[in-house]
């Protein structure tokens, strides 16, 4: 498979799109992001990177750090997470408060901000600085030391982050946040805030790709169990409230985030990543989304 005329034909068919959608601005330092970036790269298994565009500008990962916070739960908890996290797809969005009561505060999966915040706790538990260590995880995975979080993404996300923080009260009154409702909500913020590149995550989910060994290194981290039940969260959670129409349209495990990134990967062969700002009314890219349904359509890489 020739991936890099693959990823030149999909930039060029759509330049129209790009643009298109609108940027998280209820986000104050996401707001002025221009919609009109674009990149987008493949890394196969053997360490091979294709790339197109601005797949080497970083940009903030927003909720693909959730895959990364979901590694290290299991990492820390392995089953017994599943006894405060859900693995059902929500069919709310993302920032939904409606099942919690319901549910008894156990929120549907880990890729909702409720279920996300359940991770962050987890970490607080286990970790004198959380941030700093699912930064570490992202240069390990990705294998490029220059990652941090950006300092004043999240400040302005935690200055905002009203429902969010009613989210997480909500949950601590179910008892099922073990740590201050503000220490959790810092670390959330700080995990979200996190900047990479197209390229530094598409290496990053070959992990998931490799089923749980990181190619580069041989290292397993995950198990087979594990990854595989990463992978099929993403398939049904991965991409919010649109979970559904992702799958029947690009037929990959994915993770989405309202910084115009998304994540997929083709078990066995490859990890992928596309980032255009501009959002659908689902809060997934949508020329990213777009972008991914042409990778597989024209490549027959789906996993159906």
């Amino acid at each position: 498979m020739d991936y890099q005329a693959l990823l030149e034909q999909i930039h060029d068919q759509l330049r129209p799109v790009i643009g298109q959608g609108q940027v998280a601005n209820y986000i104050p330092e996401l707001a002025g992001v221009s919609p009109q970036h674009f990149g987008m790269a493949v890394v196969q298994l053997d360490g091979t990177v294709h790339a197109v565009g601005d797949a080497r500008v970083p940009f903030s990962i927003q909720s693909i750090s959730k895959l990364f916070t979901l590694v290290m739960a299991l990492q820390c908890e392995g089953d017994a997470l599943w006894q405060r996290v859900g693995r059902e797809p929500s069919g709310n969005p993302f920032n939904s408060l409606v099942q919690l009561e319901r549910e008894s505060g156990i929120p549907r999966n880990p890729f909702i901000n409720a279920g996300a915040l359940v991770l962050a706790d987890v970490l607080c538990t286990r970790y004198a600085v959380p941030e700093t260590a699912v930064v570490d995880l992202t240069r390990k995975l990705a294998g490029h030391e220059d990652i941090h979080y950006n300092r004043r993404v999240a400040k302005s996300e935690r200055d905002t982050a009203h429902r969010n923080a009613a989210m997480a009260y909500f949950i601590k009154s179910f008892g099922n946040l073990r740590n201050p409702v503000p220490q959790v909500l810092d670390a959330y913020c700080r995990h979200c805030a996190i900047e990479m590149n197209c390229v530094d995550l598409a290496r990053a989910v070959t992990l998931l790709a490799h089923h749980g060994v990181l190619p580069r290194t041989g290292e397993r981290l995950l198990s087979l169990g594990a990854a595989k039940r990463i992978n099929a969260l993403m398939l049904t959670c991965g991409t919010y409230d649109a979970a559904g129409d992702f799958a029947f349209s690009v037929g990959l495990p994915a993770k989405s985030g309202v910084g115009g990134g998304i994540v997929a990967l083709v078990p066995g062969e490859c990890g992928v990543c596309v980032w255009s700002p501009g959002l659908a009314p689902s809060g997934n890219s949508l020329a990213g989304s777009l972008a991914l349904e042409h990778f597989t359509t024209l490549t027959g890489r789906s996993i159906f």
